[in-house]
């Protein structure tokens, strides 16, 4: 028994970990944005990418959760149903996070010029809902949550 529960506490381990980079990756741009200046050391090049990057992870991330893990979990948990909470999270998340891409994009290109506190706006549109979704899910996600809603076994064939 304890090994089938050791699964609970593995994915949740794996999506804490999975939302920490986000964190990490958003705090390390925000400070940067906050100050007006790129990390000591870094190059706009650099800063550029890393932002981009970003955003490209959190896209990837939240598609694989919209195209497989979401509609296996909506089965069974309510929050997870349609137009629910964590899916209008990702809209929301995701046209502030258009507008960011596009404004690096626009720098790389040369079609602006990097400007921190313009930068910092446009993550101020969508940081709090990012935050309260990273937060959301990984208490919906929680071993102690799962459990109520999932057997060890039917955990063991989740695409997670």
């Amino acid at each position: 028994m304890a090994d089938h529960m050791d699964l609970f506490v593995q994915d949740e381990e794996l999506i804490g970990r999975q939302h920490n980079r986000f964190r990490q990756t958003w705090n390390a741009l925000y400070t940067a944005t906050s100050r007006g200046k790129r990390p000591e050391g870094m190059s706009i090049k650099q800063f550029v990418s890393g932002g981009l990057q970003f955003c490209e992870h959190l896209h990837l991330h939240h598609s694989i959760e919209e195209m497989h893990i979401f509609p296996v979990l909506a089965k069974k948990m309510p929050a997870f149903q349609k137009e629910l909470e964590l899916l209008t999270q990702h809209k929301q998340i995701h046209a502030g996070l258009e507008q960011f891409q596009a404004y690096l994009e626009a720098c790389v290109n040369g079609e602006r010029e990097l400007r921190m506190s313009e930068l910092k706006a446009l993550m101020d549109c969508f940081g709090s809902v990012l935050w309260s979704h990273l937060e959301d899910e990984v208490e919906q996600l929680g071993a102690e949550n799962m459990r109520k809603y999932w057997t060890p076994a039917e955990m063991k064939s989740m695409p997670m």
